[in-house]
């Protein structure tokens, strides 16, 4: 493979010149002998990312000053100590970190408040001038005018002062500051939310994690918010209380959403009931509590007790976990000062805040069963685990195993003559899974991208045939690129072998015509959006959706008299990005007699959301599973196809669909990933910037998403962000719920809110949720990216992200790419490292086992 594409930027101080780069062959793993670690620019930020498979870590703080991030961060003076305030806050950092970036959060109003005084004393020192000059130079009457004059040039300068915007909560200082910052750090997503299901950190300085969790639910629109939020009175009634208790008024509509009617009363009987509202820290909620009881509060109160355990299970949802172990539980209540976490689990357990389950040990290796002493019926005892989890996650996983089940049992036999049709129009792998489909309620495909065009080939003869069958993907590019191969090929030649040739085998998106392969959230204006909206029509016609609008009712079928879904089969790609509510909702839906097929790459990443759907179904072996095998084509699957076994192999590249440039810190790697965005991979492979992305393992650091989309909208779509830091033609990602982010294109602001164009659909962000739901989206964090593909993808692995690195990461990142991968490679040995030694981190769940207490074994 290549080590870099052409380039016609000169190589300059902190850009490596790499000799006949055209002919050169390295593996990702390999760097130049000269390239030493690359090393963030900054102090680190502790930070625990829950959602990241509930892998922990770092965000690297890029210094201002160095390793050009100052430039990267590309905001305003206020906006960034907004954002160190936040930052510092929601690691939960305490001392000169956290009272520092509150600190700055106020410079803006400090800085035009010196100003002011700086005024005022210029103009007292007139005033103290013209007094010492009246005695030899002006009349009385006269050093009256002037301090008249000054004291209305003073009023004035006051005056405007204050018609000027004041940001919400930018006059709170201390420990309310710090309170707010946190909040507003996680709801952005700027901060994962700390979690104590995390491992040690094994070195002070650490990367920024991605936050791959489920994000905190953001303030939504007044007209979907709670009755008892909307209510001016309890509004206002809980404010009161924050105030009395040090707390950031700001908070009132989020407690008064979350605690409903009496929210004002319920927060003064339990100050800890402040950890309901997302980015809360149980020292923050300590210290209201103790301002607002005094002597009356301790360590050992009961109410404590029960409000840190919820938080704890909240936290552990956030890692991707539906219940924890009760041993894993009590130490980490412990290590939250709790004197006795058994008694905090038994208390909150009574009050139905939580359940408790005892779950039969059948995994390989466990304990024997023992006798059970009785000596009557000589039964045996069977070794149990005890997990606690909340009641929403539970009974999601119950819900949907029962739902497993009932689809698994009620087969319809109506529509064999249907099915043998649609398996005889068959062939291949194709075949193999529509007999399997023909015979089973529940079938499970797995394999790469290119095997995708089974369950295609599944989907269209199965219409053909009669049937009303669908399919459903987690995002618009994915039914963009499930709908084009339905286009591209007849079913006999996708059975018979995907119907491409040798050379679409190497250049697969060549076989696409180019308005197939472009990108969703690829350009502006009303080209575009006539594009995206042609695709759309394109995937209905095919009877293709996303999860998110069959389950809203807006796409596909529709529902009969009982509710369920009018349907034969549901196909589901991207299954793994399934988690535990989203897929029960979705099996609930089901009727009678339909068959499920689920399908996808089980090496990717997991969901956001809690639970691990897919892997607990292929764990199981309860239902048939079948294995494409259809391989990736080109470089980028052969290199895709070894990661996935745990190897980093090289790869021949000869059209350069691989490129690895070696970096030596994160100040070169922003330098580098703008050059091949804007002009290398354009210029050497004909991909424009706007159908490439970036994708980096954290929003912070000096080689985040925050510094990397500075740099490239200074590059490619320059403008001074008058809405929020957003102009017309800003590429950005939208997280429209919680857990769900949508690409997308700024198109203009206006009173209304911002308005974009996600997919060809027209969305309008109101002003108020700009800040926490919508980001710049150049680059973007591999969970933000999985789902989709561009032409072209360079992911960015600077030195401080060695320990942000898993198998799965590398594998969803590479994976992105089409044509062309470009891997900007600062972390040497750390990549191969990752890749054969770090897989995805295990998350505790109970489908496994309700799924065998349901279905026999397969």
């Amino acid at each position: 493979m290549s080590t870099e594409p052409e380039t016609t930027e000169k190589a300059g101080p902190g850009t490596p010149d790499v000799p006949g780069a055209a002919d050169q062959k390295a593996t990702p793993g390999q760097g130049r002998a000269d390239a030493g670690p690359g090393t963030a620019q900054g102090p680190a930020e502790t930070g625990d990312s829950a959602a990241d498979a509930g892998s922990d870590g770092t965000e690297a703080a890029g210094d201002a000053r160095g390793a050009g991030a100052g430039r990267a961060e590309g905001m305003s003076s206020a906006e960034t100590a907004e954002d160190r305030a936040g930052t510092g806050a929601a690691t939960g950092g305490a001392g000169n970190g956290t009272d520092a970036g509150a600190g700055d959060a106020e410079g803006g109003s400090g800085t035009s408040a010196a100003a002011d005084g700086g005024a005022e004393g210029a103009g007292g020192g007139a005033e103290g001038d013209g007094g010492a000059g009246d005695a030899s130079e002006l009349s009385e009457a006269e050093a009256e005018l002037v301090a008249q004059r000054l004291e209305r040039e003073r009023i004035e300068r006051r005056k405007a002062e204050k018609k000027r915007p004041i940001e919400s909560g930018a006059k709170l200082s201390g420990k309310a500051a710090d309170l707010l910052a946190a909040v507003r750090a996680v709801e952005s997503g700027d901060k994962p939310v700390a979690t104590v299901f995390a491992e040690p950190a094994p070195a002070p300085r650490r990367p920024a994690p991605e936050p791959v969790r489920r994000p905190q639910p953001v303030p939504a629109a007044p007209a979907s918010v709670p009755p008892a939020a909307s209510v001016p009175e309890t509004v206002e009634a809980v404010r009161r209380v924050l105030a009395e208790g040090g707390a950031p008024e700001a908070l009132a509509p989020q407690v008064a959403a979350a605690l409903g009617e009496g929210a004002d009363a319920a927060l003064r009987e339990d100050p800890w009931q402040l950890l309901r509202i997302g980015g809360v820290r149980p020292d923050q909620a300590d210290g209201f509590a103790r301002a607002l009881l005094g002597t009356a509060c301790g360590p050992g109160d009961e109410r404590r007790g029960r409000a840190i355990t919820v938080w704890l299970l909240e936290q552990a949802a956030l890692a991707g976990h539906t219940a924890l172990e009760l041993p894993t539980l009590t130490a980490a209540l412990a290590r939250q000062s709790v004197p006795d976490a058994d008694a905090a689990v038994q208390s909150t357990l009574a009050e139905g805040e939580a359940l408790a389950f005892q779950d039969a040990l059948e995994e390989p290796g466990a304990a024997a069963p023992q006798a059970s002493g009785d000596g009557d019926d000589g039964e045996e005892e069977r070794p149990v685990r005890v997990l606690v989890g909340l009641e929403q996650y539970a009974l999601a996983e119950e819900s949907l195993a029962d739902g497993l089940a009932r689809l698994v049992n009620s087969l319809s036999k109506d529509s064999e003559q249907a099915w043998a049709s649609a398996a005889g129009a068959l062939s291949g792998g194709a075949a193999e899974l529509a007999r399997a489909v023909a015979g089973h309620g529940l079938v499970l495909h797995t394999g790469g991208e290119a095997a995708r065009a089974e369950p295609a080939a599944l989907l269209d003869a199965a219409r053909a045939a009669g049937l009303r069958a669908f399919a459903v993907c987690h995002t618009p590019d994915g039914c963009r690129r499930l709908a084009a191969t339905l286009s591209a090929t007849s079913p006999a030649q996708r059975g018979a072998g995907n119907g491409v040739t040798p050379e679409d085998r190497r250049h697969p998106a060549s076989a696409l015509p180019d308005t197939d392969r472009a990108q969703p959230s690829a350009g502006a204006g009303t080209g575009a959006a006539s594009e995206e909206q042609a695709h759309a029509a394109l995937a209905a016609e095919h009877g293709v959706c996303t999860v998110t609008g069959l389950l809203a009712g807006a796409e596909g079928p529709g529902r009969d008299a009982d509710g369920a879904l009018e349907l034969d089969l549901l196909i589901v790609l991207d299954a793994p990005q399934l988690d535990v509510e989203s897929a029960a909702t979705l099996v609930e839906s089901l009727p009678d007699g339909a068959r499920l097929v689920l399908s996808g790459d089980p090496a990717l990443l997991w969901s956001a959301g809690p639970g691990r759907v897919f892997a607990d179904l292929l764990a199981a072996r309860v239902v048939p599973q079948i294995a494409s095998r259809v391989p990736d084509p080109g470089p980028i699957g052969e290199l895709v196809s070894g990661i996935g076994i745990g190897e980093l192999n090289q790869v021949a590249a000869p059209g350069k669909e691989v490129v690895i440039v070696p970096v030596r810190d994160a100040g070169e790697a922003v330098h580098r990933t703008v050059q091949l965005v804007a002009d290398s991979v354009p210029r050497a492979l004909g991909v424009p910037a706007d159908q490439t992305v970036v994708i980096t393992p954290g929003h912070g650091g000096a080689a985040g998403t925050r510094a990397l989309n500075s740099a490239l909208k200074e590059r490619l779509n320059p403008g001074p962000g008058r809405f929020g830091g957003f102009d017309p033609g800003d590429r950005i990602a939208y997280s429209p719920t919680p857990g769900r982010t949508v690409p997308g294109v700024v198109v203009k602001a206006d009173a209304d809110g911002l308005h974009l164009s996600c997919a060809g659909v027209p969305v309008v962000v109101p002003r108020e949720r700009v800040e926490s739901a919508v980001r710049h989206g150049w680059a973007v964090t591999a969970h933000q990216a999985v789902g989709a593909r561009w032409p072209a993808a360079v992911v960015v692995l600077p030195g401080d992200a060695a320990q942000a690195l898993s198998r799965p990461w590398v594998y969803t990142a590479f994976g992105r790419a089409e044509r062309h991968l470009s891997v900007v490679h600062g972390v040497e040995q750390a990549l191969p490292k990752a890749v054969a030694e770090t897989p995805a981190k295990p998350r505790t769940t109970r489908l496994q086992t309700l799924l065998r207490a349901q279905m026999p074994a397969s």
